[in-house]
């Protein structure tokens, strides 16, 4: 998403510009080329070097707006930004910004991207003490902002750098690099289609203490979920996964058991334009539950299952009712027979496609962040894709569904495999 994008941070005086040199970082490892602007009161709190260091590229100051072809240094870095992101941001900028003060380089280029055509995304993270946040001052320059189509992303709540605690902390790089991928996501080819993707293992309550549930963590649905915002879809994600931190962008909906995540999509679907069914849903869940923790005296107890719903059975029905026309991705992850077990949900559930895992394999599956898996379509053919990052088999699953939007039918990047 962020290969050879060019990104202009720009980082004003506060101690969180320590974390500003992070975002720098995690920019760069994603593949972004990142310049930086530096204010002088940036340079109290941290040098040039340091960006140049993170960044393999040179950081600029106020000095450099005033030297050799200085007067269109601003412009040259304003058009050529995919965006600009302003983090940390003090109350003295936001201040600035809102009322167009241009009396460094930083706000020169603000002013610059800002009047661009069409305007350059402007992401602004502030960091501030005390009440300077609440203060009616900093609220009215906020909205004029956020009038002016500006992100305001944060402040968070948290301890100060004076020792209060409140609104004000600046958010972590890594939230922030979430928000420069939906920046730059908007005009993707998703953009206007709504995608429900369901992620993470159910737990089925035995009693108050202990859960039936599997090994999945979740991080494949979690992934699909980011391809998906990448390419500018309108994103509900529905997790039984609690340990993980939900793409930006994406609606989270958290569920515990089958029949929550049940509901949960046939609350969506009917807005729904593809349905991504990454869940690892429990086939079975006690027949009751016990409303006190079972005790280990006494005879071994005896754990009688019920059936769960399935979930893709009835959406099945109402694809073949007519009542969803939306494209159907389901996932098998199976421990034999993977491709026989696959081609059968496949058909049960009157798949579009459906992703096989081998999950007895040691570096696909569970609680790894790789996966090797089959893609199985609904017209015979099979692709085998080698051994990939769960972030690529994402990538890969979300072009097949691109293609189908585009196209009615999928796999004219894929190849056959029958």
């Amino acid at each position: 998403m962020l290969t050879a994008k060019r990104i202009l941070l720009g980082v004003t005086g506060s101690i969180a510009c320590y974390k500003a040199a992070d975002l720098a970082s995690k920019l760069r490892q994603a593949g972004a080329d990142v310049d930086v602007i530096l204010t002088r009161a940036a340079l109290q709190f941290i040098t040039p070097l340091t960006f140049q260091s993170v960044t393999g590229r040179r950081a600029y100051t106020d000095d450099d707006l005033w030297g050799q072809a200085g007067h269109v240094l601003h412009v040259g870095l304003a058009e050529a930004a995919d965006v600009l992101i302003i983090a940390p941001a003090t109350a003295n900028t936001l201040a600035k910004l809102a009322h167009g003060v241009a009396d460094n380089l930083l706000t020169v280029a603000a002013l610059a991207a800002g009047g661009r055509q069409p305007p350059c995304p402007v992401l602004v993270a502030p960091a501030l003490d005390g009440g300077m946040w609440a203060n009616p001052a900093t609220q009215a320059n906020v909205e004029t902002l956020r009038g002016r189509g500006i992100t305001l992303i944060g402040p968070a709540e948290g301890h100060l750098a004076s020792g209060l605690r409140g609104l004000g902390r600046m958010v972590e790089p890594a939230q922030l690099l979430g928000h420069v991928r939906l920046a730059l996501s908007r005009t993707g080819p998703l953009a206007g289609k709504r995608v429900v993707v369901t992620a993470g293992g159910t737990q089925e309550p035995l009693d108050p203490v202990r859960v039936l549930t599997n090994r999945s963590s979740g991080r494949q649905g979690y992934a699909l979920a980011q391809a998906a915002l990448d390419r500018g879809a309108q994103v509900t994600l529905i997790s039984a996964a609690a340990a993980l931190a939900p793409p930006v962008g994406a609606r989270l909906v958290q569920v515990g058991t089958a029949q929550e995540m049940r509901e949960a999509v046939m609350a969506a679907l009917p807005e729904a334009d593809v349905l991504i069914m990454a869940a690892a849903v429990a086939d079975f869940r006690p027949a009751r539950t016990q409303e006190h923790k079972i005790k280990k005296t006494g005879s071994l107890p005896v754990i009688e299952l019920a059936r769960n719903p399935d979930i893709l059975a009835q959406v099945a029905q109402r694809k073949t009712r007519g009542q969803w026309k939306g494209i159907t991705v389901g996932f098998a992850a199976e421990s034999q027979n993977l491709l026989d077990n696959a081609q059968a949900k496949l058909n049960a559930k009157k798949l579009d496609m459906i992703v096989a895992n081998d999950i007895s394999a040691p570096d696909a599956g569970f609680a790894v962040d790789t996966n090797r898996v089959t893609l199985l379509f609904a017209d015979g053919r099979r692709e085998q894709l080698p051994l990939m990052s769960k972030a690529e088999v994402a990538e890969r699953v979300m072009e097949e569904v691109v293609d189908w939007l585009n196209t009615g039918s999928t796999g004219s990047t894929g190849s056959t495999d029958h």
